[in-house]
């Protein structure tokens, strides 16, 4: 089989190199890829849709799986179908579930799934009223697409006001936060279930735990994703029930009532509090960084997965019973004003690990940083803190100038 894998990052690199192992896979293409992909496939420097396209028909692609949600919401799939190309992936409406928290929170209202009470706003003097007489913390999201950074929980009145401002005025994300989603603060701890989709069911993995703030102990601003760990030491088998009642099941029922089959990913963002849990968001792909310790995990053959799902057939997810831990290392100043550029040292003494370049590419003979999340140390281990003994022995030894992360990944 010839794959095209559309992504740069750790996600598409621990995708790359479960795909390797692969005997029918006979050539990997990446766009744009990074320094791992480059070393098991080609990658191929292109971002347009038809662009993609027209190298998928080239290069006679027999599946394309996408890694980041920006092409799916700007209809990727709905463009290949028309040339008979397969995606694993969501066409452009099903990608809105992503694309629009507006258009997912009411997915969620008129389906009775178990979220937060949310308002959406478009107009600016209206969600600037609206937060005057709340309950804080408050949560303003802005509906579009901004990188995982969009969401602002706002202790105070004047914190929300000058959230408002930022998203709708000052456009900080651009149009993504012009409109806005308002909603009640939920305390309590977060977990991600990631799950495959053959067009009738929905196939869930082990959840997963990822750490979202820049700094140790949770705190700073969100990120991307400063690491992971699998499966979820806090989600229980209770949680499980819970989640599968009053979010998995409701969802494929309001799949079905709208039309929305899909053969790919969907990702749902949990919180787990003492009332319950409740469904924050979906995603309509693989997560990142949970995919790395899910990759590293799962037992099946990863195409036989995915081929399976594309023709509409039964799957059993099998995962070891073991620990996974991913710590991800960052280019100073991330997630805000970032250095790159700079020389990575150092891989050749990570012994213990599986190390998945990020945000870095081969130049000549070395490897440069050139994005926010650098790259990724896995480890397995028969408890967490035997992997994360491995992965932070192995992150010792990996060098860039002004690099850094997070010293409690695993410790929870």
């Amino acid at each position: 089989m010839r794959i095209l894998i559309i992504g740069e990052g750790g996600r598409e690199s621990a995708l790359a190199a479960k795909l390797q192992k692969d005997s029918r896979v006979s050539h990997m293409f990446f766009a744009n890829g990074n320094a791992t992909t480059d070393a098991i496939g080609k990658n191929v420097h292109l971002s347009e849709i038809k662009e993609l396209r027209d190298f998928a028909i080239k290069e006679k692609i027999d599946l394309t799986i996408v890694g980041p949600e920006a092409p799916l919401v700007a209809g990727l799939k709905d463009e290949f179908k028309k040339h008979d190309l397969k995606v694993f992936g969501p066409n452009q409406k099903v990608a809105s579930l992503e694309g629009s928290k507006a258009f997912s929170k009411k997915f969620m209202q008129t389906y009775d799934i178990k979220t937060a009470k949310a308002v959406v706003f478009d107009s600016y003097p209206e969600a600037k009223e609206y937060v005057q007489n709340q309950q804080y913390p408050l949560v303003v999201k802005a509906s579009g697409l901004a990188g995982g950074k969009g969401v602002v929980i706002c202790e105070t009145l004047e914190e929300a006001e000058a959230t408002i401002h930022d998203f709708m005025i000052r456009r900080i994300y651009g149009d993504a936060g012009i409109r806005l989603v308002i909603e009640e603060y939920l305390e309590g701890f977060e977990a991600s279930i990631i799950a495959f989709s053959n067009g009738e069911k929905i196939f869930p993995c082990i959840a997963a735990k990822d750490y979202k703030k820049v700094g140790n102990g949770d705190t700073g601003p969100n990120t991307g994703g400063m690491g992971s760990v699998a499966p979820s030491p806090e989600f229980t088998e209770v949680h499980y029930v819970d989640f599968e009642n009053n979010i998995l099941n409701p969802t494929v029922k309001g799949l079905k009532a709208e039309g929305f089959t899909f053969k790919g990913m969907i990702f749902f963002g949990l919180m787990i509090t003492k009332n319950g849990t409740y469904l924050l968001e979906y995603n309509m792909r693989f997560g990142d960084p949970e995919t790395q310790v899910l990759m590293a995990l799962m037992e099946n053959n990863l195409l036989d997965v995915i081929n399976d799902c594309m023709n509409g057939k039964e799957i059993e997810l099998k995962f070891k019973d073991e620990k996974a831990v991913c710590l991800v290392m960052c280019s100073g100043g991330y997630p805000r004003n970032m250095e790159v550029g700079f020389e990575i040292t150092g891989e050749e003494k990570v012994r213990h690990s599986q190390l998945l370049y990020a945000g870095a590419i081969r130049k000549a003979d070395k490897v440069v940083s050139n994005g926010g999340r650098v790259l990724n140390i896995v480890a397995t281990g028969a408890t967490y803190e035997d992997a994360r003994k491995k992965v932070y022995e192995d992150a010792s030894h990996v060098h860039f100038d002004y690099g850094f992360y997070r010293e409690d990944i695993g410790k929870f």
